[in-house]
């Protein structure tokens, strides 16, 4: 049996979002140590990097790894910058928060990227607030640490101006998607185009990277949960997706791509 790729909750799990915006909003400061240092590995296995391998084992020494639960927030929007995370296992959602609570995720980190690069880069506080979407394994450098790690480690600044670029190219895509798509389907078809595997997996059916409720389909694309719903309900008639109670599956790779380019 294929494995179920997004849950098909009618809302989040955890924490509101718009509760992030409150005076009592707390962000965890360290997880529980994890066993072994997984920043090489995951430099190495799951992104191009142009650090060698000197520069891999000094973030290895001095980027101590701990495990985090699923809806952990490491940082808020606005907060001054301490320092970066790298992520080593999971992934992480990258979200704005207005102040009447309505939330835009814009992006997905994966293994592999820095995470409060661009503050650290400007000086500026985090520019977005960010919330695990999985049990994570991360790595946290604070600001003192890093800056002198990439003055001594020339390759590093390649890396990092390698990933800022990659993040403003994936912001000029995600601005000209939500845009110009002309319908929710289009937006909805490139969105779990974007998430999914390589190919299909037993019976035909194609995995998705990682899970996403409704809402935070919704909050990828610039809609409501609602529509997100009665959306995903008519691709399921058009047998282009499987959906049941708990999983969604791709049926119909081919017409999904149709429907993206529509």
């Amino acid at each position: 049996m294929p494995s179920p790729l997004i849950p098909m909750s009618t809302g989040l799990e955890r924490l509101p979002l718009a509760a992030l915006t409150s005076a009592n909003a707390r962000t965890s400061r360290g997880g529980a140590p994890a066993a072994g240092r997984c920043v090489s590995s995951a430099l190495r296995a799951n992104c191009p990097s142009f650090l060698c391998d000197s520069s891999l084992a000094e973030l290895d020494r001095i980027a101590p790894t701990s495990s985090f639960p699923k809806g952990a927030v490491l940082y808020l929007e606005g907060q001054p910058s301490r320092g970066v995370y790298i992520l080593c296992q999971g992934c992480v959602k990258l979200m704005a928060v207005g102040r009447d609570g309505k939330t835009l995720i814009l992006g997905i980190a994966q293994p592999g990227e820095i995470l409060g690069l661009q503050s650290m880069a400007t000086g500026n506080p985090y520019e977005c607030t960010v919330e695990t979407l999985q049990a994570c394994q991360l790595a946290f450098i604070n600001r003192a640490e890093f800056l002198r790690f990439v003055k001594e480690h020339t390759d590093a600044s390649l890396h990092m101006v390698q990933q800022l670029s990659n993040e403003c190219q994936a912001a000029y895509e995600r601005v000209r998607s939500i845009a110009l798509s002309h319908s929710v389907s289009e937006k909805l078809a490139r969105l779990l185009l974007q998430c999914s595997g390589d190919g299909p997996v037993g019976d035909g059916f194609t995995p998705l990277k990682f899970t996403l409720t409704h809402e935070e389909m919704a909050q990828l694309i610039g809609s409501t949960r609602e529509t997100v719903t009665r959306t995903l309900s008519e691709l399921k008639k058009r047998r282009v997706l499987d959906l049941t109670r708990s999983a969604l599956l791709i049926r119909n790779r081919a017409a999904l791509e149709r429907l993206a380019r529509a």
